[in-house]
């Protein structure tokens, strides 16, 4: 199956809940980034969180950022995403190898921290952007988020997120988001909450082959789901340009510019987000530092 996100309503519009296969976008991640397996799992699972975060977004160039910042060996993570969705981001430390935790499973706890902090960013195109913050609680990202939407969101959601991991790459990657509506019922409430419990891990679900389909009313109890939406394909893909590079030169300053220039007569500069390498002339750069000079550069 495909990377598919799919929005269904249950319970006749009481409940909500988005589904995501992001199998393909962790996978392209992975090997962007060179990732270790726990690394994978974890950068993954935020991966994910944010392609359904972005997703709620409304506007075509609105977009959501999410720093994920624990006291583990992972360090920094951060995933950029809009409703396209497409998204893309960085782990400060990708090659990071740990033991199997107690379970016998990769320890994402582990590599994020439990002490730390989520940092979200909503860039709706107003004039000042929402900006939400939550304490880690576990470092195992899903929980993390479900503490995430209550107490900065004011939002009950059940948030599931799964990354299976074997010596080939990425084999299975996915996650949902479930909302009760305020009409909901506590008797529907109490269904999904039995349903979540009884349907077991998300990734297993995937390496089961079930559909999104069938995952939403297997974690609902709801056999009558309705799709709201189903024409989305999440992609990882960096926007990057050497005209923003050419930005980020500038942004350090003139007197950096001028010593970078006599010292080396060229410049190099990697994305964090995809690892693309863009060159710059001894040429350029002085083109750059003329415009600078003039304040007319754009």
């Amino acid at each position: 199956m495909a990377d598919k996100i799919i929005k269904f309503l249950a319970y006749n519009g009481k409940i909500s809940i988005t589904c995501i296969k992001t199998t393909d976008v962790v996978e392209e991640a992975r090997k962007i980034h060179d990732l270790s397996p726990v690394a994978t799992a974890a950068f993954g699972r935020l991966l994910t969180i944010t392609l359904l975060m972005g997703e709620e977004m409304k506007g075509n160039g609105d977009n959501v950022t999410v720093q994920v910042k624990g006291n583990g060996p992972i360090g920094t993570m951060l995933a950029v995403s809009n409703n396209i969705p497409e998204v893309r981001g960085y782990v400060q430390n990708p090659n990071i190898d740990l033991p199997l935790n107690e379970f016998g499973k990769l320890d994402v706890g582990g590599a994020v921290g439990n002490e730390g902090y989520i940092h979200v960013i909503k860039d709706m195109g107003l004039k000042e952007p929402y900006i939400g913050v939550a304490n880690l609680t576990s470092g195992e990202i899903a929980d993390d988020f479900t503490n995430y939407f209550v107490n900065s969101e004011q939002r009950q959601t059940a948030v599931a997120l799964g990354v299976l991991v074997d010596k080939n790459g990425v084999r299975e990657a996915g996650g949902y988001l479930i909302t009760p509506m305020p009409d909901a019922t506590e008797e529907e409430i109490s269904k999904v909450e039995k349903g979540i419990f009884e349907a077991g891990a998300i990734s297993k679900m995937l390496d089961n082959n079930l559909s999104l389909s069938e995952i939403a009313k297997k974690v609902t109890g709801d056999k009558n789901i309705k799709v709201i939406e189903d024409n989305k394909v999440p992609k990882y893909k960096c926007n990057c340009s050497k005209e923003k590079m050419a930005e980020a030169l500038i942004s350090i300053g003139k007197k950096e510019l001028e010593d970078i220039i006599r010292e080396d007569g060229k410049a190099e500069i990697v994305c964090h987000f995809c690892n693309k390498k863009y060159n710059f002339t001894k040429e350029e750069l002085e083109e750059i530092l003329r415009k600078m000079g003039d304040n007319n550069w754009q």
